[in-house]
This record gives structure tokens, C-alpha cells and sequence, in this order.
């Protein structure tokens, strides 16, 4: 078996060190992968011959896709008729992630339980929608944004402001939806889907914005937990009616080529449980918890689903809680200097996982080389033990600039 991952941020680390122990160190390589992960292949993700061209060349049986620009732009498809099996959807079925309104007309059509919107297509004025919530709206860019096209807004003047700079970043026709802005727990869950079925993964916690309480911009993720304690079973019978079954029966009406990952992001609402958005990678940082935490062979999920027998697969999960904190660079998610030593890592328990992001070696030393550089994992028997094990191992690693949240996993002050 010879697997190539495709990345080289923290999720493609996770991805690579999971499936190294499924099948062995020498049967994975990464393309271009970072600082951290082994057999790396200097190629862009984004071109697709090259990768197409050394996939065939080394008789590379998966391509596992973990960013989100090249599912959008048609990897899957582009590899139709090769004898390496992709494993994400067709650029069909990357429209959940790729446009928030097409995301939006599925979830509608198929009375997947989500939020009230309004279109900047729509009749009417966006304004009239922004006044009827009070300004409690979510203004979203209709396209990829590097998980940064969403803006929060609690007041009229801020939704405008957020619609006036969606049309000074991509021109005034540019498309976006507005949403009414829910209030609740949020969560993620991932699963992995042959089109037909989906087997989820343990629900996980994000923390997207760059500052402790949850405040300043939004980022890619300072950092997340799982297993979520509070979600119970009765939330999970609810997720399951509102969500994930009107959601797979959506996939297979539309009879999307889809053998790969289904994120949803839902918010746990006084009203029920609703979608906040779709994506259609695994994400980051929640893999880096999600994968330590599953027991099972993760290889053994995706060749289920590539021979569409994952229905009759059951996951087995580890009964620990991982938590992942992320040491960013000084300025991310804004500019940031990178080039800088890196020491400490030797210090580390040998509990400690440690996915690399933004890393790259210059000859025996590790140099920053991203606005997410490490993602340190510990994993406790529940997760106030979890935030006492990882934030000590935190501190023993050093590089100028660095910053981290101490708060992760503190949110509602239930720990």
C-alpha cells in the first residue's frame, strides 16, 4: 500500500502519523508536507499533473486530500479514470464548502435545520434583513476564504462595515449571504462518508478566534478538545434527525461522487440543534485530536468507504479527552516574521504529540515557517486533566514571537 497525503499544514501531519500506524512509517509520503512529517515530496498541491504524474509514476494507491483549494478545484475529477483513488468529493459535491450559498440552497432543499438567511442576489435590501435581527446577523463571503470570509456582527453598523469589506476584498458584485446569528454551544463533527452513509468521529470544540475569551479576528484555530462532556446522547439523536440524515439523503439525491470527509459545524441552539456550515476536509485543528482519539484503523475507514461497505463498519474510540493547543506566530492571523530557531521539542513528555504546521528543517535546525507553527496534543482521563498535562509542555518550547491561548477547553467556566 502506498499512500500520499497532500498538505503541509498540522491536519496532513496527523493524517500522516495515523496512518503510518495503521500500515507503517515507509507506506505514507507527503506532498509538499512541512518541518515535521516524514518522506516529504517537494511539489504544489495545486499542481495537479505533477501530482497526478508522480502518483502514477510511484504506483501510489491513495491520494488523501487535506486543504480545502484543491477539492474545490476539481482534484477528484482530475483524477478520473487514473488508478489512484482520491479520497474527497468530486468539485461538484466541494461546493458545500466552496460556496456558502450553494451550502446554503442544499441545506434548504433538503430541510437540513440551519439558520435564516438572506442572498445578496435576493430581492430586496440586505439592510431591511440586517434591521429586522437587530443587527444579529453572520455576514459570509460567498467563496474560499482560508476559514476567514465569516464575520460575527451585534449590531447594524458592523454588519454593513463587514458587507463593504467583502466588496473592497473581491469587487462590489461579489457574492455573500447574510444568517441570522445564533447563540448556543458549538461544536464540530466529522465523519467519513461514501456518499451513501456516514460514520462520525468523536464531536470536538474549536477555538477559531486569535485571543483568550474568544476575542479579535477570526483565525484557522488557536486549538480544540475532544470528546465535547456536554454533548449528550439526547443532542446526539436530535444532530442526527435535524442534521446528519437529511444530509446524507441530500448526497445521495444529488448522486454526488463523494468518498472522503464531511465536516458539520453545528450550534447547539435553545431551539435545537442547527448547521452553522459545511466543509469538506477534515479539520484543523480538530484532526489533531480526532485522529489520536480513534482507536480503530483509520485506513480501514477510508478503503470502507472507498468500497462503499462503510455502513457495516462500527469506529472504536479511545476513552481519554485530547487537547490541542496551537503556538502561532506573533501578528497571525495578521503579518508575522518567520525564520526562527525553534528548541525545547527534546524537552517533551513522551505523552506529548506534537503535529508540526508551520515548520521547515534548514539542515539540523527547525525554523518557523508559518503563521500556525506546532500543535501540542496531551490527552488526560477528562479534560481538566487534559488543560493540566498540555499547558506545562507548551512552555518548553521556545521560538521568538511565540503565542498561544491559555484558555482552551476553559470555555462557560465549567473547567
Amino acid at each position: 500500500m502506498n499512500i500520499v497525503v497532500l498538505g503541509s499544514g498540522g491536519r496532513e501531519h496527523a493524517l500522516a502519523w495515523k496512518l503510518e500506524q495503521d500500515l507503517g512509517k515507509d507506506t505514507v509520503c507527503v506532498i509538499p508536507g512541512n518541518g515535521g512529517t516524514r518522506n516529504n515530496v517537494n511539489l504544489n498541491p495545486m499542481d495537479f499533473k505533477s501530482v497526478k504524474d508522480y502518483c502514477e509514476k510511484n504506483r501510489v494507491d491513495w491520494l488523501i486530500v487535506g486543504p480545502e483549494d484543491p477539492l474545490a478545484h476539481g482534484i477528484y475529477d482530475y483524477f478520473e479514470g487514473s488508478p489512484v483513488n482520491v479520497f474527497g468529493p468530486s468539485q461538484a459535491a466541494a461546493q458545500l464548502e466552496a460556496s456558502k450559498i450553494f451550502s446554503k440552497n442544499f441545506m434548504k432543499k433538503y430541510n437540513v435545520a440551519t439558520a435564516q438567511c438572506f442572498f445578496s442576489s435576493d430581492p430586496g435590501k440586505p439592510e431591511d434583513f440586517i434591521k429586522s435581527l437587530q443587527g444579529q446577523v453572520v455576514v459570509k463571503y460567498d467563496g474560499l476564504a482560508a476559514g476567514k470570509g465569516v464575520t460575527v456582527c451585534s449590531s447594524q453598523a458592523e454588519a454593513l462595515a463587514a458587507i463593504s469589506e467583502i466588496r473592497q476584498k473581491f469587487g462590489n458584485n461579489a457574492s455573500y449571504l447574510l444568517e441570522e446569528r445564533l447563540f448556543g454551544r458549538e461544536m464540530s463533527l466529522i465523519g467519513i462518508t461514501d456518499g451513501r452513509s456516514i460514520k462520525l468521529l468523536l464531536p470536538s470544540q474549536d477555538h477559531k478566534q486569535a485571543f483568550e475569551g474568544d476575542k479579535g479576528p477570526n483565525t484557522g484555530g488557536m486549538g480544540a478538545y475532544c470528546p465535547v462532556p456536554w454533548y449528550s446522547e439526547s443532542m446526539a439523536k436530535a444532530v442526527s434527525d435535524k442534521i446528519i440524515e437529511p444530509t446524507i439523503r441530500g448526497f445521495q439525491s444529488e448522486n454526488f461522487a463523494y468518498f472522503g470527509v464531511v465536516y458539520f459545524g453545528i450550534m447547539m441552539t435553545d431551539s435545537g440543534p442547527k448547521i452553522l456550515e459545511y466543509n469538506v476536509r477534515f479539520g484543523d485543528p480538530e484532526t489533531e485530536v480526532i485522529l489520536p482519539a480513534l482507536k480503530s484503523s483509520l485506513a480501514e475507514l477510508i478503503e470502507a468507504a472507498f468500497n462503499r461497505t462503510l455502513e457495516s463498519v462500527v469506529p472504536r474510540f479511545h476513552s481519554d479527552t485530547f487537547i490541542d493547543v496551537v503556538l502561532a506566530s506573533g501578528g497571525y492571523p495578521g503579518p508575522y516574521e518567520k525564520g526562527f530557531e525553534i528548541t525545547g521539542l527534546d524537552k517533551l513528555s513522551q505523552d506529548t504529540l506534537l503535529f508540526h504546521a508551520g515548520t521547515k528543517r534548514d539542515q539540523d535546525r527547525l525554523l518557523t515557517h508559518g503563521g500556525r507553527v506546532l500543535n501540542v496534543v496531551s490527552k488526560g482521563k477528562d479534560l481538566q486533566d487534559a488543560i493540566d498535562k498540555v499547558y506545562p509542555e507548551t512552555d518548553k518550547i521556545r521560538f521568538d514571537g511565540k503565542y498561544l491561548r491559555r484558555d482552551i477547553g476553559r470555555r462557560e467556566g465549567k473547567v
